[in-house]
């Protein structure tokens, strides 16, 4: 049975950062895409960042393009994303997510597994 567990999230204030870990298990996604997804209360889950199971291609977000940086330890089947210069609207749960696959997508429907999520506050 496929884990994806996240830590690293909590509450910050605007300016700061924190990382996020996803740790696999289960399964190996060596050769598949891992990213990053967000919901914020009463919107939808939104794409944040993805890194292909190459590792050369990596997509983010427009609005966190510049802020945040994904990547990928094959050896610990982990997904990292560290998120600098931290604004109030980056508050939401964010989901790690998996799929075997090796490119990556924007879309939560293209990824076949999902950690259970960790909170990011940031305050104004």
């Amino acid at each position: 049975q496929v884990h994806l567990v996240e830590s690293g999230g909590g509450l910050v204030q605007a300016g700061g950062s924190l990382r996020l870990s996803c740790a696999a298990s289960g399964r190996t996604f060596s050769s598949g895409a891992m990213g990053w997804f967000r919901q914020a209360p009463g919107k939808e889950r939104e794409f944040v960042a993805a890194k292909s199971g190459n590792g050369i291609i990596p997509d983010y977000a427009d609005s966190v393009k510049g802020r945040f940086t994904i990547s990928r330890d094959y050896a610990k089947n982990t997904v990292y994303l560290q998120m600098n210069r931290l604004k109030p609207e980056d508050t939401a749960v964010y989901y790690c997510a998996a799929r075997t696959y090796y490119s990556v997508s924007s879309a939560s429907s293209a990824y076949d597994y999902w950690g259970q999520g960790t909170q990011v506050t940031v305050s104004s």
